[in-house]
């Protein structure tokens, strides 16, 4: 698993909404299908809603990266339920650049 990924993880397990900036770049967008954040202003309004929900990694199903891409499967528990999440980062000079993430069912 790339470092990128393990640290995104590690971050959001703690809560760490300091942690989990560091990892995005300045003009990063994350695309959900509930909403579009553009730059880390409005990333970190969401994703600070979403660590109440206290999120953590209980398997990763699977895992695919090429180049400047990652993309993965995976069960989290979020909000004490477990969900199964899909998403891709396109990392740029070691950072999250773009985002993509959906819990399936939603």
């Amino acid at each position: 698993m790339h470092a990128v990924l393990e640290r995104q993880l590690a971050a959001l397990a703690a809560g760490d909404i300091e942690a989990v900036m560091e990892n995005y770049a300045p003009d990063a967008i994350l695309v959900r299908f509930d909403g579009i954040c553009v730059g880390t202003g409005q990333i970190r309004e969401m994703l600070s809603a979403y660590l109440t929900l206290k999120p953590w990694l209980v398997e990763l199903l699977q895992y695919a990266e090429c180049a400047d891409t990652l993309f993965y499967r995976a069960v989290m528990n979020v909000g004490d339920r477990q969900r199964d999440a899909l998403g891709t980062l396109v990392l740029r000079d070691g950072k999250i650049w773009r985002q993509t993430a959906v819990f399936l069912g939603d």
